[in-house]
């Protein structure tokens, strides 16, 4: 039985307040993921990513690493997957499953961009995709800041309107990963506020206070005033 929560991107809910499915953000985020491979020299062969969306962050990285690798995404939104088929290719598929149902599947580095916010039970979701690659890429949104719980109607806008059940700070979210077994490698602070066209002139106007924040002190800065997400490059924890 789905679950609420699973229910608005499998009823059409979530398409119908964002209908690019955030297209225009997967060749921003594909390069920080290939920032963060060549940053610690990682040559994966198979990359899988769960809760793929359209499809978007893969056909960037296909066009950008080397042939040899093989890609595959999963998503549970049938409308995802009727954009994101569209681009398959003979090393690029896309499936229209689960990704916690496919037990046998190992794959060199999983990609998890964006997603376990949105999951109900997110610590279950974590631990049961801790052991199906060798190294796994996250992508957390920073939701919790001072300036976002003091205004406190920013928070719910990303609820209502992109799904975020889960609100991270760097400290959770780094301790939430370690929680369900994964040890982190390397981590940094991705600025999606600064980095990507402006939303609406509330954040054009934020974005030069912000800038110059993180110029003095950036995780005083994003404490305070948020705008940014967290990458993290893991691996299961080795007892």
């Amino acid at each position: 039985m789905k679950t609420n929560a699973e229910e608005r991107y499998t009823a059409g809910e979530y398409l119908a307040r964002n209908p690019t499915w955030h297209e225009e953000d997967s060749p921003w985020k594909a390069n920080l993921i290939m920032k963060m491979l060549n940053k610690n020299d990682i040559q994966p062969n198979s990359i899988c990513e769960v809760g793929c969306g359209a499809g978007g962050i893969l056909s960037h990285l296909y066009d950008s690493l080397p042939e040899n690798i093989s890609f595959c995404g999963y998503d549970i939104s049938p409308d995802a997957y009727e954009i994101s088929k569209k681009k398959e290719t003979r090393r690029l598929s896309f499936y229209l499953e689960d990704f916690l149902d496919e037990h046998d599947a190992f794959f060199d580095l999983l990609l998890v961009i964006d997603v376990f916010e949105h999951v109900e039970d997110y610590l279950g979701f974590l631990r049961k995709i801790k052991n199906r690659a060798r190294y796994t890429i996250f992508h957390i949104p920073l939701d919790i800041s001072v300036q976002r719980v003091l205004l406190s109607k920013p928070i719910l806008r990303r609820r209502r309107e992109v799904g975020h059940i889960h609100y991270f700070t760097k400290e959770t979210a780094l301790a939430t990963l370690e929680d369900t077994g994964f040890q982190v490698i390397d981590h940094f602070y991705t600025a999606g506020t600064l980095e990507l066209p402006s939303q609406s002139l509330i954040y054009s106007l934020g974005k030069l206070p912000l800038k110059i924040a993180c110029m003095l002190h950036q995780d005083l800065a994003v404490r305070i005033l948020g705008g940014h997400s967290l990458m993290v490059l893991a691996e299961q924890e080795h007892r």
